[in-house]
């Protein structure tokens, strides 16, 4: 047989294969890209204007990185080898056609053991595909997890992916049943079934006829899968990788855009489908569908209105109305009419960002969700709660309406002074926040963490009536005016004051100050738990009365998913001798409190069980754990309240971190 053959298969009577196949590929691959430009162009001819074309390199990195190696899909067990068993499996195969086709047509170099090599790969992969396939129908149609959607076409998806696999190695196991060459056992699949058709004693004709009719419904299983990619259940397969390649590269995950402009500058407050950006068009087009961003949403787990993929699906719903629709003028549709972007479904968002953290195709939900926010700020469509925090955050420069001069109220009692850092230098400026300051259950802790410092020799200050909020709550509800206003306060006051550092207690200031001010010269912002760690490591906190408690930590969302600050709170607390239980969820799969994203200043409206309180029933099934360890002052007023609403109040302590290292230095000087 010519050597051509091993590739395409045994020669038909009228002719080489070759001139179907390329002609129905061509054919099919033409279709595909006229069919996909036809949907990908409305992206920018509805979304607004926003580039996405730099740092090629990183774009190219991020897109072997999540798309190909596919790391994001492997952070779950099952459903990740099932999705990079089906994927890779066709990557081999893809690979392989283009390596036959070239060896046919520009170079022979599939020959002896490279040639064996070769067919044993793809007989290996064709397996591992059957395994992911077995592995998809069990978990698609026996354990039915509810975050999956259910429709018909993506069964039809995956029975053509299978035809198209069986098609292939039953092709190939008929040549060798045809042709028995000396290396058929190199692919041992086709080897196998090869043995079962000769085993009829069909003569070699009728292996051949059989041979030709599946090869052809291969071919146009084949074909018709490519045809049909822009507007079926595999639509993903395009715009995933495209989603994550256009992924955002400039902004670090803790800053939100500006309210955008039009052309002639005005403010836009996005309401409708041509006021989005193309992106996040895309964004909804990139959509999977898996519901890993519900699954981890603790809005969703709450039974609140918002599901992060229902919502970007949403925008995907609208975008097919409009580009279906007759008179061509439908691009200004509203977001808001659609039930999965209503207000109620916006309002719930704790900005948390664990939906950023699992996609798999790298979705923005956080800044859609934000920039809807802001359109109902305009609009008054805002909860009463939150508008009297938002007023008096305007006028007094916190939420709790209480004079700016209260602010180092919880200064009076201790000895040494604290300093005021718009009076005098201090090394580090110490940017309280309105929950350590004026809330009355947290004043002495604020005050036990002023001792930590003096004990380590700090030299310290804070600015006693120039501090206002920081704005990151302000920001993420979407009142961007107040919150340039604020940071425009904030800046003025720290301008006033002499300083090295700024440390900071609560992560949601600590974010905004590290990745959203404008400061005109680089600064050094830490955590106190950062601080912490640094001090025990220099010997300036020794502790003399080990604690030996058994403890679980929670990593705030701010802290931790944000800003990747995990290992100095968990160095803190082992330096105490506490033994460290992690929680099942932990690190950046951490549940969120749910008071992030200005929820704390909100209605909680019908909820089914808060997440604090599904945080705390978590941390009560691990075995003889007697604190629940904390590093932000709103999770102390979760928490603790948690705490009471679920029993669980002789049994399990609340404390923040700075209370371990008070505790474990009683014994010392202190």
């Amino acid at each position: 047989m010519p050597e051509h053959n091993e590739y395409w298969g045994i020669p038909l009577d009228w002719g080489s294969p070759n001139i179907l196949v390329y002609s129905v590929m061509f054919l099919a691959g033409a279709i595909l890209i006229f069919r996909f430009y036809l949907r990908a162009r409305l992206w920018w001819k509805i979304g607004r204007p926003e580039p996405r074309w730099n740092k090629l390199h990183l774009r190219f990195y991020n897109l072997i990185k999540y798309s190909i190696v596919q790391t994001r899909i492997l952070r779950q067990k099952y459903p990740g080898i099932m999705h990079v068993a089906l994927a890779w499996s066709f990557f081999i195969f893809f690979l392989g056609t283009a390596l036959a086709t070239i060896n046919t047509h520009f170079y022979h170099f599939l020959t002896g053991l490279v040639f064996s090599l070769y067919k044993l790969t793809l007989d290996v992969f064709t397996v591992v595909f059957i395994v992911g396939a077995l592995l998809a129908i069990y978990r698609r149609y026996i354990t039915k997890p509810d975050r999956l959607t259910y429709q018909p076409q993506f069964t039809w998806s995956l029975i053509l992916l299978i035809i198209i696999v069986l098609g292939g190695i039953t092709t190939e196991s008929l040549r060798l049943a045809v042709e028995q060459p000396a290396n058929a056992a190199w692919s041992p699949a086709g080897y196998l079934i090869a043995r079962a058709f000769l085993s009829t004693g069909a003569s070699a004709a009728a292996l051949t006829n059989w041979h030709l009719g599946i090869w052809l419904v291969h071919l146009l299983t084949v074909a018709f899968t490519i045809v049909t990619l822009p507007v079926g259940s595999l639509l993903h397969i395009l715009t995933g990788p495209l989603n994550i390649f256009f992924s955002e590269l400039d902004r670090p995950i803790g800053q939100l855009p500006p309210t955008p402009t039009d052309r002639e500058g005005h403010p836009v407050y996005v309401s409708k489908l041509n006021e989005l950006t193309w992106k996040q068009i895309l964004n909804g087009d990139a959509c999977t569908e898996c519901g890993r961003c519900q699954d981890v949403c603790p809005a969703f787990g709450a039974g609140l209105p918002l599901n992060p993929k229902d919502l970007i699906l949403g925008i995907r719903e609208i975008f097919e109305d409009a580009k279906l629709s007759s008179n061509g003028n439908s691009f200004d549709k509203s977001l808001l009419e659609n039930q999965k972007l209503n207000k109620e479904a916006l309002w719930s968002c704790t900005t948390c960002a664990a939906c950023l953290t699992e996609c798999p195709v790298l979705v923005e939900h956080i800044d859609t969700i934000v920039e809807l926010r802001r359109h109902l700020v305009i609009e008054g469509m805002i909860d009463p709660e939150l508008q009297d925090a938002l007023t008096n955050l305007g006028r007094y420069g916190n939420s709790f309406g209480q004079s700016p001069r209260k602010r180092a109220k919880w200064t009076q009692e201790i000895d040494p002074p604290v300093k005021d850092a718009t009076r005098e230098p201090v090394e580090y400026l110490w940017f309280v926040g309105d929950y350590a300051s004026y809330n009355p259950a947290l004043a002495e802790m604020t005050a036990k963490t002023a001792a930590v410092f003096n004990h380590a020799g700090l030299d310290f200050g804070v600015m006693h009536k120039g501090e206002n909020h920081a704005g990151n709550d302000v920001r993420r509800v979407g009142e961007e005016g107040l919150f340039e206003m604020l940071v425009e306060k904030n800046l003025s006051a720290l301008q006033r004051c002499q300083y090295q550092s700024i440390i900071t207690t609560d992560p949601h200031t600590y974010n905004t100050l590290l990745n959203e001010y404008p400061f005109s010269e680089p600064q050094t912002i830490l955590h106190y738990s950062e601080l912490l760690a640094q001090l025990i490591k220099d010997g300036k906190l020794r502790f003399t009365n080990p604690l030996n408690y058994k403890v679980t930590y929670h990593d705030p969302c701010y802290l931790g998913r944000y800003n990747g600050i995990y290992d100095a709170p968990r160095y803190v607390i082992k330096a105490t001798g506490c033994e460290l239980v992690e929680m099942p969820r932990n690190r950046d799969l951490a549940l969120c409190c749910g008071a992030g994203g200005g929820r704390i200043w909100m209605e909680e409206g019908k909820i089914q069980e808060r997440p604090s309180e599904s945080r705390i029933r978590e941390a009560m099934e691990l075995d003889g754990i007697q604190h629940f360890i904390v590093s932000c002052p709103k999770d102390i007023t979760m928490y603790q309240d948690a705490v009471k609403t679920t029993g669980h109040e002789s049994d399990l302590t609340v404390k923040d971190l700075i209370e371990l290292v008070e505790e474990a230095l009683e014994d010392s000087t202190y």
